[in-house]
């Protein structure tokens, strides 16, 4: 688990990379959210291989489980060093300056109908900005690991269930 978690922390922060710059190259942004969204089918590749090479193609749902839960907990301790790194050294309030400037160039006419969201967005905005970069980077880090443990689960159940359906 450590060390698919590892590939998978790497795996993250060349993503995190990605996360910035496409507030400024919008195809950057696409690809750091095609990115995310393969995340759940590189665990599932893991996990698999993990399985088929060092599990002999038998595998329990609960031993599915928790691999995939450690790999992305160890993937969240790695992508928090990343974390913490560029939101103190490297960001000094990029981020929160590049989305309060979005909303501030909205029009009337495209903010209309939209108060309460926008109004949501200036908060959460606001909050980031009064942040340390510590308080980041432990939100982020329980974050990862909380939708780890969410992807774990359908993970899990689509790896028991393959294995199960080959050995039929």
């Amino acid at each position: 688990a450590r060390l698919f978690g590892f590939y998978m922390g790497i795996y993250w922060i060349f993503k995190f990379i990605l996360f910035p710059l496409g507030i400024k190259i919008p195809f950057l942004q696409l690809l750091f959210i095609a990115l995310t969204l393969l995340v759940p089918f590189i665990g599932y590749y893991f996990v698999r291989l993990y399985s088929n090479k060092i599990m002999e193609c038998v595998i329990t749902f609960r031993q599915a489980w928790v691999f995939t839960l450690l790999m992305y907990v160890f993937a969240s301790l790695l992508t928090a060093v990343a974390h913490y790194i560029y939101f103190r050294y490297i960001d000094h309030g990029f981020i929160v300056n590049s989305y309060t400037k979005i909303l501030e160039s909205l029009t009337p006419e495209i903010s209309s109908g939209l108060e309460n969201y926008l109004q949501q967005m200036e908060t959460v905005i606001t909050t980031l900005g009064s942040m340390s970069a510590i308080q980041i980077t432990i939100q982020l880090l329980y974050n990862n690991i909380f939708w780890g443990t969410i992807i774990a689960i359908p993970t899990a159940l689509f790896v028991k269930r393959s294995l199960d359906n080959n050995q039929s």
